[in-house]
């Protein structure tokens, strides 16, 4: 997260108007929290950790909680906005109850205006349309007493507020997914349905690899071709345009540097999920060579070291075996199906990883590696095959540095 709080997210941003409309939306939300955590402890829909309700909070708190997502920190968010939609409902409902109308009609979240909520301001709203039924009354001996028409405000109230306002379904509940959570495989799918898709030529690889020598630049191609995957899965494309076409004309992303926009004038959107798997193992690469984590989000189930026989095994199969085919495609595996919670259950780490490794490839119709299926060490295991992955990458890197 580039922010770390929410003061810091609200000071990020030069326009001293922006900083304003942030920080005045933002404190409504922190009060609307501050004054119900309580509630949704325990009346929520949504059930939140007791430590998440627990004190309140303020513009030093962490930049997750204001954004709504299923996990995590961000679950307050979601879980306030589920709150007060039930709250609406049970007031359109006892309006609609007691008026004894029945022209109801319901919203989904997702499309939610401005005029669909029950919303007022008590100063603004309230106070005005009170005192308007409200009369005084001067007794013997100067005393003054309040008469209120309760009847009618209620009547004032129930018109300009209430009624008419339509029930909120649960769905469409706006969440915020982050790219490492994305549900890559759904994604492939939804652009394979949509457009042919093409494996990248071994020559294409090597230019582009040898063109994104740094983190940066590998971090920056890869963000790029993120968003350009989100709007294929949607819309779909020609899969002969350029990609830099689609990039610059279509997506009107004309920012990325000279390097990025040459490395990408090799592909065309028929190449996107291919180039997609190039860049993120080329990313975990570099990664591992500036000695960051890689595979954070796998479980440590995936990642038990190899016993020294394993390790000497491996050696021997690393130094017959071509390591830019094998790297990619245990990469693709690890990325794509291990990182959900039921991976464990298709995936099991106690299966043998050459076997595991060999039936991947062949579900996905493309032409298992010989050498995997001929020479890996059967005895090594799927729970070791983060420590397989920074060993082969390790030992590229060792090839190139010679």
């Amino acid at each position: 997260m580039e922010y770390s709080s929410i003061r810091g997210f609200i000071g990020s941003h030069p326009s001293e108007g922006l900083r304003k409309q942030f920080q005045d939306r933002i404190t409504v939300f922190l009060s609307t929290w501050n004054a119900l955590r309580r509630s949704l402890e325990t009346n929520g829909e949504i059930k939140l950790p007791e430590d998440f309700c627990r004190s309140e909070l303020d513009l030093d708190a962490e930049f997750e909680v204001i954004l709504p997502r299923r996990r995590g920190l961000g679950l307050c968010a979601t879980a306030l906005v589920s709150y007060l939609i039930s709250l609406h409902n049970h007031m359109v409902y006892m309006v609609q109850k007691f008026s004894e109308e029945n022209n109801s009609y319901s919203v989904d979240t997702s499309e939610v205006t401005d005029q669909h909520v029950i919303s007022y301001e008590v100063e603004r709203d309230l106070t005005p349309l009170i005192l308007s039924n409200c009369q005084y009354q001067v007794h013997q001996g100067g005393e003054t007493s309040q008469e209120f028409d309760l009847e009618k405000i209620q009547r004032q109230i129930s018109s300009r507020f209430l009624q008419g306002k339509p029930r909120l379904t649960l769905k469409g509940i706006p969440t915020l997914v982050y790219r490492r959570d994305w549900d890559y495989e759904h994604l492939f799918l939804s652009i394979k349905n949509k457009m042919a898709q093409n494996p990248l030529t071994n020559s294409a690889i090597s230019a582009i690899r040898g063109q994104l020598q740094s983190y940066s630049d590998a971090c920056e191609a890869l963000s790029i071709i993120e968003v350009t995957l989100r709007f294929l899965s949607t819309a779909g494309g020609d899969p002969g345009m350029d990609l830099n076409v689609y990039i610059q004309d279509i997506l009107q992303m004309g920012d990325q540097t000279a390097l990025i926009s040459k490395v990408l004038d090799r592909c065309q959107l028929r190449h996107v999920i291919a180039l997609w798997l190039f860049l993120s193992a080329h990313k975990s690469e570099q990664r591992l060579r500036l000695k960051k984590e890689v595979f954070r989000e796998i479980d440590v189930k995936y990642k038990e070291d190899l016993s020294p026989q394993h390790a000497r095994l491996l050696h021997t199969f690393l130094n017959e075996a071509g390591l830019d085919a094998f790297l990619l495609e245990l990469h693709e595996m690890i990325v794509l199906k291990l990182r959900g919670p039921q991976a464990e259950s298709s995936f099991n780490p106690r299966w043998s990883l050459k076997d595991t490794l060999v039936s991947y490839m062949e579900t996905k119709e493309s032409d298992v590696l010989p050498e995997v299926e001929s020479q890996f060490p059967e005895e090594i295991l799927m729970s070791s095959c983060i420590s397989v992955w920074k060993a082969a990458a390790t030992r590229k890197q060792d090839r190139q540095t010679r």
